[in-house]
């Protein structure tokens, strides 16, 4: 496993997701939307709202996962994503080192397709990503890209919103 690099001021980062106060709350209807919404959009297998904390990656809302609260943060894709300026894509997971042995890819989830974009908290720090994931190799053009990161502004916004 390649885990994504941990920059110095990832304490900030984390106190930024903290500040949004929704980890470990239930799932929610607005997010839930969403995600289901996407992945019918753009035809994945799955879709996540993802928030990347010190240790783990909680699932805020999934689409086509069901049962699975978070995992690990080093092997997670999400964990790499965050640092992208704006968006992830891996076409094909199996051909790229940073994931290429990873358990996700190379066990039972047999992930092949990952598409993320970040999330910002209050303070504008990457806490997360919308992303999408599926088990078979696909293309993400340019376009596709920019409609996933309308998505997450709205997913973003959800995020910001007082409840």
């Amino acid at each position: 496993i390649k885990p994504a690099p941990i920059p110095s001021d990832d304490a900030v980062r984390v106190a930024d997701l903290h500040a949004l106060n929704i980890l470990d709350t239930p799932r929610e209807q607005r997010f839930d939307r969403i995600t289901d919404l996407a992945a019918d959009v753009f035809g994945a297998k799955m879709c996540f709202i993802n928030l990347v904390d010190a240790e783990r990656q909680w699932f805020k809302s999934t689409c086509g996962l069901e049962g699975v609260s978070d995992t690990p943060r080093e092997p997670g894709f999400c964990a790499h994503a965050i640092f992208e300026p704006d968006a992830m894509v891996v076409p094909d997971a199996t051909k790229d080192p940073r994931f290429a042995d990873n358990p996700f890819v190379t066990g039972d989830f047999g992930l092949r397709f990952y598409a993320g974009a970040v999330l910002r908290g209050p303070a504008g720090k990457p806490v997360g990503t919308l992303c999408l994931v599926d088990t078979a190799p696909r293309e993400f053009g340019a376009r596709q890209t920019g409609q996933l990161k309308k998505f997450a502004a709205l997913v973003q916004a959800e995020l910001l919103r007082q409840p």
